[in-house]
């Protein structure tokens, strides 16, 4: 007798809920004809498991292994790329330096920047020498 993943998906997932919320362990086995069902109340996967040899050896179910096969192949051809994209990049890429002119612009806008903020500092050093000890300093408006 073949057992339908599909509604097995769908008992495990709300058997996992009410294992999960009881406190039982993070494992759920359930006998069936050909075996066990193994839940796993944490994230609701379900594995066909069956008896070998004196050991309980357990598979992913059928729909869960094709999502895992097609996850691996995506990330196994994201691999490749990044490798071979690599491999190039790194040999040919040389990083380019600023022209003169990026640089003369650059230099004169951290100029006026700097000549802005001496100004403000002197200002709040003029400030405080005008300021007499005991009284409030001038504010000016």
């Amino acid at each position: 007798m073949r057992i339908s993943v599909l509604p097995l998906t769908f008992a495990a997932a709300l058997l996992a809920g009410s294992a999960h919320a009881e406190g039982e362990g993070r494992y759920r086995m359930e006998k069936t004809e050909t075996g066990f069902v193994r839940l796993d109340t944490a994230s609701g996967d379900v594995s066909l498991c069956r008896e070998q040899d004196g050991q309980i050896v357990c598979r992913m179910a059928a729909d869960e292994r094709a999502a895992f096969e097609k996850e691996l192949e995506l990330l196994t051809k994201r691999v490749e790329a990044l490798e071979k994209g690599g491999a190039t990049s790194l040999t040919d890429a040389k990083p380019s330096l600023p022209s003169d002119e990026e640089i003369d612009r650059t230099m004169s806008i951290m100029e006026k920047m700097m000549q802005r903020f001496m100004g403000i500092v002197k200002n709040l050093e003029d400030g405080e020498e005008e300021a007499v000890p005991g009284k409030a300093a001038p504010q000016k408006t």
